[in-house]
């Protein structure tokens, strides 16, 4: 009996075999690339809601912008009335320039969200792009942002069919080849019943290449 005794309490303290070994280490590895999706995933989704809440503002203040109303024809003669119009804003170049590099912000300047002014016409000056929609960042920014007046011209009034399209472009993982980009289109359309000009937008919000 003592030597049986023996055997049970070697046996009971030995240790892992290499299978249980391999086992534990391949657990323990799923789990930490899981963590580190989710990680990465978190990430990603803070940085693209900047974008997606920069994009919905800027097409909201296109909406705004063709909203007001201006007179075609500059000054209105006394006794006499000019229809009322309305315009899209033209297009503004990007801020930055370049999509900003991996894990790095660009601080814009006051100056950065200024367009010269275009002239109709009839000599009359129309506010530029960023000017006319009177969008700004204040805050550090991951991504690229444009405003492209894709078809209609914005020193004339719009027309059933002119569009705009609002971006955001982010280099993620720095590559420099390919952008996580994120738009929002806006439409000129006829209201049938009344035939008045109506400037809708997209339902939804176009994402490319979100993880890049």
């Amino acid at each position: 009996m003592l030597i049986q005794d023996k055997l049970t309490k070697i046996r009971n303290k030995r240790g892992f075999t290499l299978v249980e070994l391999m086992i534990v280490v391949a657990i323990i590895g799923v789990l930490a690339a899981l963590a580190i999706y989710g990680v990465r995933k978190y990430l990603t989704n803070a940085k693209t809601a900047e974008a997606r809440t920069a994009i919905g503002r800027m097409a909201k203040d296109a909406t705004v912008a063709f909203e007001k109303e201006s007179v075609q024809e500059g000054t209105i003669d006394l006794t006499q009335s000019a229809e009322i119009a309305h315009r899209l804003c033209s297009s503004a170049d990007p801020v930055p320039p370049a999509a900003p590099p991996q894990n790095q912000k660009y601080q814009s300047t006051p100056d950065d969200w200024k367009s010269p002014a275009t002239t109709t016409s009839t000599g009359n000056e129309v506010p530029g792009g960023w000017t006319c929609l009177r969008f700004s960042m204040d805050s550090p920014q991951y991504y690229q942002y444009e405003y492209e007046l894709v078809t209609g011209d914005a020193t004339i009034p719009a027309v059933v069919g002119d569009t705009f399209t609002t971006f955001a472009r982010g280099d993620l993982d720095g590559d420099g080849l390919q952008f996580s980009t994120l738009s929002m289109d806006g439409q000129v359309q006829a209201d049938p019943t009344s035939g008045d000009l109506v400037l809708t937008l997209a339902a939804t919000i176009s994402e490319t290449d979100i993880e890049e």
